[in-house]
């Protein structure tokens, strides 16, 4: 006969977890660290299913160690979480009730569940650098935002910003060597940087995430990625449609500059220009050629088409050329 599935809760925090086996269990505490999560996983049943919202960097010790184990892993939309508990009408916020909570989620929705893949290491590495370099480029703005009409003509930050610059150049050096470390990735590279509006940065993120995930088709890509849009009617009322927003927002953002890029370039003005043309604002224009040119990315990835910018432009403008 076989056993029934055990659904895990887990609230996790930089220091501790706090593990629901389901509401006639009182949640337990482990240590956020290597060696007490191994303790408890051996005491987990192998037919186990485990969820956790995603917490930055602090999920990812117990992810990669349950992965390990053999254990079937989810990692959460903490938005979606969120809401789930609103709707149960859920009254207090303790990380126990939290716990059932995630545990609750999972028992009911784990059929239409993905479940969490560990990176490689140079795939976990270039994710480090893309997500701490994006952090720091946040930082250079910043700083260059504080001393802006300020006078700052006795004060030499030059070599503030000489610094930064040099950290970002040493963080692209590194991420070029890691690509070159991995046949795949390098190949797949080097034809994303063929896509107008990509660029270094974002091939290896975009190669980083293919290597990883074999989307179905573009539409599972675009959805991965938050960039599809969702409708908002009701009746005869048509409202107006925003970006479900659910995945990684670095991707999202990256996405936008590469539309923001193509917009400006020769090949592509003419496409960012008949959007435009529809009534959509400017930065909902990027995002539409962005997101046109993820769907691009992926084709070319895939290895089915080679960029031709002629393709994506207006029928109009194909004729004048």
């Amino acid at each position: 006969m076989q056993e029934a599935t055990v659904f895990i809760g887990v609230d996790v925090s930089k220091a501790e977890l706090i593990i629901s086996l389901g509401p006639e269990h009182r949640p337990r505490s482990v240590v956020n660290d290597s060696a007490s999560i191994a303790d408890w996983l051996r005491e987990v049943p192998p037919h186990a299913l485990i969820a956790m919202e995603s917490t930055g960097r602090y999920h990812g010790l117990l992810a990669h160690l349950a992965s390990q184990a053999g254990l079937k892993v989810f990692v959460l939309n903490a938005r979606d979480v969120y809401f789930y508990a609103q709707a149960l009408g859920t009254r207090a916020k303790t990380d126990g009730v939290d716990a059932r909570v995630i545990a609750r989620y999972l028992a009911e929705h784990h059929g239409h569940l993905h479940p969490w893949q560990p990176r490689s290491r140079v795939q976990q590495r270039l994710q480090d650098l893309l997500t701490r370099r994006a952090q720091l480029a946040t930082q250079r703005s910043a700083v260059r935002q504080i001393v802006t009409g300020v006078d700052a003509s006795d004060i030499d930050t030059s070599g503030l910003q000489r610094a930064f610059d040099a950290l970002l150049k040493a963080m692209d050096s590194k991420m070029q060597e890691l690509v070159a470390s991995d046949a795949r990735l390098s190949a797949g590279c080097q034809r994303l940087l063929t896509i107008t509006g990509v660029g270094p940065q974002t091939s290896v993120l975009l190669a980083t995430l293919f290597s990883r995930f074999d989307f179905g088709n573009a539409d599972a890509l675009v959805a991965y990625c938050g960039l599809d849009p969702r409708p908002n009617d009701s009746g005869m009322r048509h409202g107006r449609r925003r970006l479900s927003k659910r995945g990684p927002a670095l991707l999202r953002r990256q996405i936008y500059l590469v539309g923001l890029a193509a917009s400006h370039s020769k090949a592509l003005k003419p496409l960012y220009e008949a959007i435009r043309a529809k009534g959509f604002a400017t930065t909902a224009a990027f995002i539409i050629l962005g997101r046109k040119l993820l769907r691009v990315a992926f084709a070319v990835w895939k290895g089915v088409e080679s960029f031709d910018a002629q393709r994506l432009l207006p029928k109009n403008d194909l004729q004048k050329t």
